[in-house]
């Protein structure tokens, strides 16, 4: 198959996409121009690579959300915040942090579908707990962790780590997955 033949094939698909594999490419666009933007609007200095690069990752992730750009953008966004931000939680990095988590859950739904597949509702009720869950969850840890920084906790660090990973175990238990093999 030619280049132009898989354009206009793509082309097909795009035109022939389902409700549901456009909305959450509009969500995977909309989350990831909020985690490139609020980190850029902070005061501390953001490298200027970051959003160049995340601006044409999170491009390849809308049209590819299959592909290894989302996890790229990701790292990229997270990477570029390890750098440079005050080490304080803060409102900024729960709202990137939600963001994060909800291009990562969109991308995880439209990478599973072609572009052209038709989705019932039954399949969006799958995934609406995870994604309400993964919402609430990531301000809550970020809150629990500014409390627990400012009392001088010895070993925060430990439970924030704690609450990060028993939300992402929630989020799995509540997306029906299971630990073995069926």
């Amino acid at each position: 198959m030619t280049a132009d033949e898989k354009i206009t094939l793509w082309l097909a698909q795009v035109r022939a996409s389902g409700q549901a594999v456009v909305v959450a490419r509009l969500v995977i666009a909309l989350a990831g121009t909020i985690a490139l933007v609020v980190p850029s609007v902070q005061s501390w200095d953001q490298a200027d690579l970051v959003p160049i690069v995340g601006a044409a990752l999170l491009l390849c992730t809308v049209v590819l959300p299959d592909s290894f750009a989302a996890l790229l953008f990701v790292l990229v966004v997270t990477l570029g915040w390890l750098m440079r931000a005050p080490s304080a939680p803060s409102w900024s990095l729960a709202i990137t942090a939600v963001a994060l988590v909800v291009l990562h859950l969109a991308a995880a739904f439209a990478g599973q579908l072609p572009s052209y597949a038709r989705v019932h509702r039954a399949a969006l009720r799958r995934w609406w707990l995870p994604g309400a869950i993964a919402v609430l969850l990531v301000p809550a840890v970020a809150g629990a962790a500014a409390l627990i920084r400012d009392a001088d906790v010895a070993g925060s660090l430990l439970v924030t780590v704690a609450a990060t990973a028993l939300a992402a175990a929630t989020i799995w238990f509540a997306a029906g997955q299971k630990l073995g093999r069926d």
